[in-house]
């Protein structure tokens, strides 16, 4: 990028500032989580466990984006994008996805919690204690009580969550190499990974050295998403922003201005026909896995490496009585 890049913002081109993000004793001390324990402790001593990455740059981002503010409450952004470039693919789906699986171990362990005699004995201390530790929108636990604590913390993932499925909050794109099908597969696989994961995919790019016309029979592929080609820059090329900003087509930039006009619903109630009709580019029939729990309540959707809880209206709640798979869509139906 034509500068060092280091652990604190450091600006390398007009409208471009960098960070590396870090995992260790810097971010124990940003959340406070040890409450200055580790404070004999040297750099040297310290190590990253597996899932310790996503969580740390969760947190990394939250100071920058401030996504665990209500909106009303929220201050004007100090950027106006953004890109967060992670290890792989892979990494940011289970980011993405993190909020909805925690409300979903947050309602099992709040149910021990209240309704077992050890958690009623042990979690209201446990609670404070990790509640104080990472203190969310910079409050304590003083003079609260554990359900405000427990219900605090719910709204807290439900914001998040919401965040990360707004696509003018989060934009996902695919890129891929319209020449070689291996990239035009994986692609449309992580579409639908992607939106399990509860993102939203607001546009696909191709990226190669000869975009020609017969590389736009891929962007059929991927309908209803936009499709415009990035410019190719080579591997041994200076990384020169001001250039590959100049390079960008038209179509390109709009795709990337208008992402919240591009954003096809992932799943649509019908409450007439008492059907669920869920979106999954990227997978056939025997992919996909569906599960009913909470006595009809509630979907799950088990599909690659991701699954995806859908709660029914209360109109059409009921045992599933069929499925179907259609043109990318699986149409579920009520009895």
């Amino acid at each position: 990028m034509g500068c060092k890049i280091g652990n604190s913002l450091t600006e390398c081109a007009a409208n471009l500032s960098t960070i590396k993000l870090e995992t260790s004793k810097k971010v124990d001390a940003q959340v406070n989580f040890t409450q200055g324990v580790l404070d004999g402790i040297v750099g040297e001593e310290l190590g990253v466990l597996p899932g310790m990455d996503s969580i740390c740059s969760v947190l990394a981002l939250q100071k920058i984006l401030n996504f665990f503010s209500a909106g009303r409450s929220s201050s004007q952004p100090e950027f106006d994008v953004v890109v967060y470039d992670c290890n792989n693919t892979e990494e940011i789906l289970r980011l993405i996805g993190a909020t909805d699986r925690a409300r979903s171990y947050l309602r099992y362990v709040r149910d021990l919690a209240e309704k077992t005699d050890m958690g009623r004995l042990a979690s209201p201390s446990l609670l404070k204690l990790i509640y104080d530790a990472a203190r969310p929108n910079g409050k304590t636990s003083e003079g609260r009580l554990s359900t405000e604590i427990w219900n605090e913390i719910e709204q807290l993932l439900e914001r998040v969550s919401i965040w990360f499925a707004d696509p003018s909050k989060l934009a996902c794109f695919l890129i891929m190499d319209p020449r070689r099908s291996i990239s035009v597969s994986s692609a449309l696989r992580y579409w639908g990974c992607t939106t399990q994961a509860g993102g939203q995919i607001c546009g696909a790019f191709g990226y190669t050295e000869d975009p020609s016309e017969m590389h736009q029979d891929v962007a059929q592929k991927f309908l209803p998403l936009s499709f415009s080609f990035l410019p190719f820059l080579a591997n041994d090329s200076s990384a020169d922003w001001i250039r590959a900003l100049s390079l960008l087509s038209q179509n390109t930039k709009e795709q990337l201005r208008n992402t919240s006009t591009q954003v096809y619903p992932s799943v649509s109630f019908d409450s007439v026909q008492k059907s669920v009709t869920l979106f999954m580019p990227g997978f056939d029939k025997s992919e996909i896995k569906l599960y009913q729990y909470r006595g009809g309540s509630e979907l799950l959707i088990e599909a690659g490496d991701q699954r995806r809880v859908i709660k029914l209206p209360p109109a059409m709640q009921g045992k599933v009585g069929g499925a179907k798979f259609i043109d990318r869509n699986l149409i579920v139906s009520i009895r």
